[in-house]
This record gives structure tokens, sequence and C-alpha cells, in this order.
């Protein structure tokens, strides 16, 4: 066939598919390029928002925070309450605070009533323990509660290590006002650590060295008879836990455990993750956390 007939012929099957093969794409192909339009938009919405001091108050103690409060997600928007591990600061929060904020969470980061040696919140690392940042978490929730941005009836809380004790127990001594929680390798074994360290209470001292700061009496003397994992097994709501399996600080089994006490919880677990997420670990965490929180707003 010569050069120029071939040419007609491929111009007149490329007319016969726009007139008529056309009009069978066009019935199937917009809604699905709608719906991926969709999809990316939910995936890719970024909020502005802001940031700013914030106080709240449990007994004589001020407790300092940082606020993120997304803007133009609406009048009453979802809240998180991040609460640092000991030692650490309300810093710590920030990448998931900023992670979360920027879909449309507020959420808020707070330094523990003694929980460091540079706490900004009132106290001494003396007189802290898990019970003090427990009644800290609990005026946390009821300073939450006011803001008129908050829709109180979706309030989570997630910690990291002691934080994450912490608002494991906080949870579940105030599980009508707390709608889930996300625990990060959360330090169950605190309570262990205590009852092999002193067999009773006249053997601990006014002050010891625990890890990588000076504590009180205060800190043990309530743990010796704790069963912590019969006092968390009373929230009945959902709880996502997230864990590296190369924590040598609080080993992956403290959070199988709780997996099991819980009535519901999901456990994640990040292989060759330690004690602190960074890098594509966080990513990942944020991308459950994130998962968790969807399906759990009304």
């Amino acid at each position: 066939m010569r050069k120029e007939g071939y040419i007609v012929l491929l111009c007149m099957g490329l007319l016969f598919s726009v007139l008529f093969g056309g009009c069978t794409q066009g019935e199937h192909e917009p809604p699905a390029a709608e719906a991926v339009s969709e999809k990316q938009t939910t995936e890719t919405l970024k909020y502005e928002y802001e940031t700013r001091e914030l106080y709240a108050k449990r007994d004589e103690n001020q407790i300092y925070g940082v606020i993120y409060v997304p803007q133009g997600a609406g009048e009453k928007m979802p809240a998180v309450i991040f609460s640092h591990g000991l030692g650490g600061n309300y810093q710590v929060g920030a990448q998931y605070a900023k992670a979360l904020a920027e879909k449309g969470y507020v959420v808020y980061c707070f330094d523990f009533c003694g929980g460091s040696p540079g706490s900004r919140s009132d106290g001494s690392t003396l007189e802290m323990s898990v019970f003090t940042e427990q009644a800290d978490l609990e005026a946390v929730i009821r300073m939450m509660q006011e803001q008129s941005y908050v829709d109180e009836e979706n309030i989570f809380l997630m910690g990291t290590s002691q934080g994450g004790a912490v608002s494991a127990v906080t949870a579940a001594a105030n599980k009508e006002e707390i709608k889930g929680a996300i625990l990060l390798y959360p330090a169950f074994v605190l309570v262990d650590h205590v009852k092999e360290q002193f067999q009773s209470v006249e053997d601990i001292p006014d002050t010891y060295y625990l890890m990588w700061m000076t504590v009180g009496r205060a800190y043990a003397e309530g743990l010796l008879d704790y069963d912590i994992y019969e006092a968390i097994s009373a929230y009945d709501k959902d709880v996502l836990l997230i864990h590296g399996d190369a924590d040598n600080i609080v080993p992956l089994s403290y959070s199988e455990r709780a997996a099991e006490v819980y009535e519901s919880a999901r456990l994640e677990v990040l292989p060759g993750a330690g004690h602190g997420f960074y890098g594509n670990d966080a990513e990942q965490a944020i991308d459950w956390m994130l998962e968790y929180l969807n399906e759990h707003v009304n």
C-alpha cells in the first residue's frame, strides 16, 4: 500500500474512534476521574494553623503549653492532647502536632509539673509521680473543654513513654470525656521497675536517680502495690498502640500485653524502631494516627 493511502486509512480510523468509541468512554470515565480528583483533594488538603501559649491550672500549679489551632477547619474542631515522657517537654509532640493540625485537629502540647528539670510548668521533679501527672492531664482536659473552638465530644489523648502510660490511666478514669487514646511506646514497664528496685515503702529514699533525672519518694511509693493493667482495662473504647520492636527502654511485650487487656485495641509495630520515632517511622506513625482519628471522630 502506498504511504499516502495508509495515512488516509489511519486518519479515518481515528475519526471513527472519536465519533463512536468516544461515546462509550464518556459514559464511564468522567465518574472515575471525578472520584480520583476527590480522593486527591482529601489526601492533599492542608489547613494553615496558628500556635500560641496557653495555660491550665492544677491546684496552685500553673501548667504551661502550646496549642495548635487550625484555621478554617470549622467552628468546633476535634482535639488531641499530647503528653510527653519522663524528662521530656511540650516540644516532643511538635512533629505530631503540626501534622495533625494541618488536617484540622486542635492539638495541645504541655509540660507536666515537675516533668523535667527544664519544665516550664510549676512544680519540682521531687514531687512528680504518675498520679500528679494524671491530675495535671485532667486539669488540661477541663481547660480544653472550655475552649470555644474545641468539640467537647471529640477529645483524644496521645502520649509517649511515661506520657503514654499516664494518658492510658487518665483515659480509663475519665472514659466518658475521652473519645479515644493513641499510645506511643507507653511505659507500663515503670511499675515493674519500681517493684524491682524497692521491696517496701521503707526502702524508698527521699530522692533517687531515675534514668536521666532525680525524682523523689513520691514517684515510687504509690506504685509498689499498683496494678497499672487493671487500671487501664477500665477504658472500653478503641485504643491505638504504636511500638517499635527494637525498643530497649520499654520492650514491645508491654504493649502486647496492653492490647490483650483492652476491650478494643489495635497494636501497630514499627520494625527496627526504638524508643522514639523519627523520619520514616514518624511518618508511618502519623499515617496510623490520622487513620485512627478520622475513623473515630463523630
